[in-house]
Parts: structure tokens; sequence; C-alpha cells
């Protein structure tokens, strides 16, 4: 047994003391003034030595952080004693080292890109899924299970019978429904993304494309990581992080990945560790590099 699966079985209170606070959230909420809410958020992982990328739009907070147990607790505190964030969903981890370089707080025209005008999940949204139902949903021979996220997330894991829209970024997901999809065809369509965001963004633009019933997992890939037990998971493989971690595992461990050393791209550690030239074990660099020696 793994010493950090171990101190998560006799209590926090250890693992705080051996690892750093990894915490994931966002809310679809209309922010009157973006640069005050920057601001004042910037302000607030300062004083509490925070690290990580937040992104502040007219449409909300999305966050990714790490620091502290008690210091990641203080902000939450604070940013939920605002009634705009009182209800807010937070995606728990740990990390053995520091994920984040340093602190990034921007104002974007959408807290998820996803360019097309006028979807907004905060009035409109599909049905959440939690993730102790999300088995029986995704069983179901009538529902079209799709994965939203990008190619290189979906190449080192996903879910049981999804999807693959094979995109490189959230923005080319309009296209794909465009070309593939039909409402009449497909009645019943759920959609997962790595904690939430993106998913829920896309069955807000289904809706409005006259998809019947459209379905989007709750918490996404990490809280069912955090939820669901191994054994009755229908996860495989890896979940791709946008942090040093780079892909997380069952119980939302770290997992066995890297960046390749040449072009970033997710792979095992050991090829990230002998990678010194584009190298044939990895899946990009072979695809880049045609006169590689596969």
């Amino acid at each position: 047994m793994r010493f950090r699966a171990l101190t998560k079985s006799v209590g926090r209170d250890i693992v705080g003391l051996m690892s750093i606070t990894v915490a994931a959230f966002y809310k679809f909420v209309t922010i009157d003034e973006p640069e005050t809410l920057r601001a004042s958020v910037e302000a607030a992982c300062v004083q509490n030595g925070i690290l990580g990328t937040i992104l502040v739009a007219s449409e909300g907070i999305n966050a990714t952080i790490s620091g502290r147990e008690e210091a990641i607790a203080s902000l939450l505190l604070w940013l939920r004693s605002d009634p705009r964030f009182s209800v807010l969903a937070v995606k728990m981890s740990f990390a053995e080292t520091e994920p984040f370089k340093r602190l990034k707080v921007r104002i974007k025209p959408e807290i998820v890109t996803f360019g097309v005008p006028g979807i907004n999940p905060a009035d409109q949204a599909g049905t959440y899924v939690a993730p102790e139902a999300w088995n029986a949903l995704i069983r179901d021979p009538d529902v079209l299970v799709i994965d939203t996220r990008n190619g290189y997330e979906v190449a080192i894991g996903t879910f049981e019978g999804a999807i693959d829209p094979k995109t490189d970024a959230f923005g080319d997901f309009p296209e794909y429904v465009a070309r593939n999809l039909d409402p009449a065809r497909h009645k019943r369509v759920a959609m997962f993304c790595t904690g939430g965001i993106r998913c829920e963004k896309a069955s807000a633009y289904l809706l409005t494309q006259g998809f019947p019933e459209v379905y989007h997992l709750e918490g996404g890939i990490l809280k069912y990581l955090e939820t669901v037990p191994e054994e009755a998971s229908l996860w495989r493989g890896e979940c791709f992080v946008f942090d040093g971690r780079v892909a997380l595992q069952h119980g939302v461990e770290e997992g066995t990945h890297a960046h390749c050393a040449v072009c970033g791209y997710p792979v095992g550690k050991a090829v990230e560790k002998e990678a010194s030239q584009l190298s044939p074990q990895c899946p990009n660099c072979r695809a880049r590099n045609s006169g590689c020696n596969a």
C-alpha cells in the first residue's frame, strides 16, 4: 500500500502535513464588475500564499489553486461569504510537490473558451447527474455518451464506451455537433469533462440546438474518481489535469504520466525520463516526425 493511501485512511490532518491541497471550482454567475472581483481574489490569494490559475469573466469564475490546507479553507470561507458564491462545489485533491509555479488571476471573455455568444449555463443547462448515478446512465444503450475534452486528454483516459470528438480545443465542439449529431436521432446525450465546466457549457449549447434530453456529470471526472470506488468504476485510464501533476487516477491520487520532454504531450513517466530527442514512444512526436525510427 502506498503511504499516501495509508495517510488518507488515518485522517486528513496527517495528509495536510505531508502534502499540498489542490482545489478546483467554478461558478457560472453574473459578475457586473469583473476587475473588482479579480483584484479582491488576487489579494486574498496572495495573503494566504496560494498559487494557481483563476479566471474571472462576466459569466463567472473558474479556478484551480493550491496551498496549505488551512490557506485553501480560509480562501474558500472568504469566497463563500459573497452571496454569488455561497453555493460553491469544490473538488479537492492533493499533491506531494507544488503543482503550480505562480499565481495567475486574469480577466477573460469567458471562464471556459467556447466562442458561441449567448450560451449561459446560469440560465439554462442540462441535467446534473451525480457521480453515484452516472454508471447507470451511461450503461443505458439509448444514451449517447460524449467526452467533451481535447484529444490528448481523451488519449490517456475516458469512460467505457464514450465517444471521442477528436477536438483540439473546446471551441471546436460546436462544429463536431453540427457534423455528427442530430436532435431527431440523438434524443438522450450525456457528456463529461475534467471538473464539470466544459460539459456544463456544452449541455447549455445542445439545448439551444434542440436536443431534448441533455445530461452532464456533476463535478466532472474529478468528483467521480473521488467518489466512486475503483472496483465499481467505469473509468478507464487516468485523467489529465492542467497542473504539474499531469494526470490523476482513482482516489484522485497522482497518476503515472508526465509531460514529454520534447513536445509536452502526456506520456508515461518512463518515456519522459528517456526522451532527449523526438521519441517514437511519444504518440505526438511520432505523428509530427514521420522520419523517426518507430
